[in-house]
């Protein structure tokens, strides 16, 4: 557990918007290598990381994303703030009042806060406050520097298209929740680093080749639409979400029947029901109406594959997310032990 909470905090405080992953990547990186596991990176910048088997023709790859929601610079406005254009499906109440960084292409980075364009009681009054629709038109940057005009921002080196992260707030309690934005999907990617750091500690000798595999887009839809060439099987790690109709939980793992995207292998289902079941790990099936995961990727690129989706119950999904301790070792448990059944 102190290995989970010290590195899930490492993680999620390494802004790593979709398109902007690789300093989240490098600390993955370092972290598998730690483990004398050896890495390299595909042409989009994703991370596989691999323990041979004997059988390496036929590979298991796990895989969770780096990536989060973000913004970036769209317009600079003539009065020194800064319009957002969204990366990744959010709405703008979830990041009200948020702090933020804007991330240079020359490396400098700035911080601010997403308002609205009417966000004074004093100068607009409380009804305006409240009737103001959140929406791209109407949520601005103000930044903390001295600016009042276009050439002011961008005299500071901030252009159109430079990259925006959201203050994750991390903050771990003392009766195991972990609160943070981007427990989506950092949360699965600390949970890969328990299965191998299990895997390598426990000396496995592997049947199959296993690939840890970082992806970096995920949040737009293409981060697992390439894959090792070897994977016969694929298990997407990715959070699960609780609420209102649903039967997953914060601190159990859940296994995905259904998301948007369809039904996932109804075997590949059984056996881990089987494996949870036979090893006494906390778990729940549910079904996603609103969610798609590389599983989903992986499936719509073509490739010939069993594929399941399995994690811990996050909850407030793209908003101030939280999970439970519990949630990301049931998460590992499940998946180490498919992986030596």
């Amino acid at each position: 557990m102190n290995y989970i909470n010290n590195t899930i905090e490492k993680l999620l405080n390494i802004p790593s918007p979709t398109g902007y992953t690789h300093k989240a990547i490098d600390f993955v990186k370092s972290e598998f290598e730690k483990l004398d596991i050896k890495t390299q990176l595909n042409n989009k910048g994703g991370l596989i990381a691999t323990i041979d088997g004997k059988n390496a023709e036929k590979a298991i790859t796990l895989s969770a994303h780096v990536d989060t929601l973000g913004a970036m610079v769209k317009e600079i406005k003539p009065n020194g703030r800064i319009k957002l254009a969204k990366i990744g499906g959010f709405s703008w109440t979830s990041v009200e009042g948020e702090e933020i960084i804007i991330h240079t292409l020359d490396n400098r980075e700035y911080t601010g806060t997403v308002l609205t364009t009417k966000a004074s009681v004093h100068v607009h009054g409380g009804s305006a406050l409240d009737d103001i629709t959140r929406d791209d038109s109407n949520m601005e940057i103000r930044l903390d520097e001295l600016v009042y005009s276009e050439k002011d921002i961008l005299d500071l080196g901030i252009n159109i298209g430079d990259f925006i992260s959201f203050n994750p707030r991390v903050n771990i309690t003392k009766s195991g929740f972990i609160k943070s934005r981007h427990l989506d999907d950092k949360a699965g990617v600390v949970a890969l680093l328990g299965v191998a750091k299990k895997l390598i500690e426990n000396k496995v000798e592997l049947s199959n080749t296993v690939n840890f595999f970082i992806s970096n887009y995920e949040e737009v839809g293409h981060g697992a639409a390439s894959i090792p060439e070897n994977t016969s099987e694929f298990i997407a790690i990715d959070m699960a979400a609780p609420g209102e109709g649903q039967a997953s939980r914060e601190e159990y793992v859940t296994i995905c029947a259904k998301d948007s995207s369809g039904p996932y292998d109804y075997n590949f289902r059984k056996e881990l029901i089987e494996i949870a079941e036979q090893n006494k790990i906390d778990y729940k099936v549910d079904i996603y109406p609103f969610y798609g995961s590389d599983g989903s990727a992986a499936l719509r690129a073509g490739n010939d594959l069993r594929v399941a989706l399995i994690g811990p119950g996050v909850d407030s999904s793209h908003s101030f997310e939280r999970t439970h301790i519990k949630a990301i070792t049931a998460t590992i448990d499940l998946a180490y032990n498919y992986l030596i059944k």
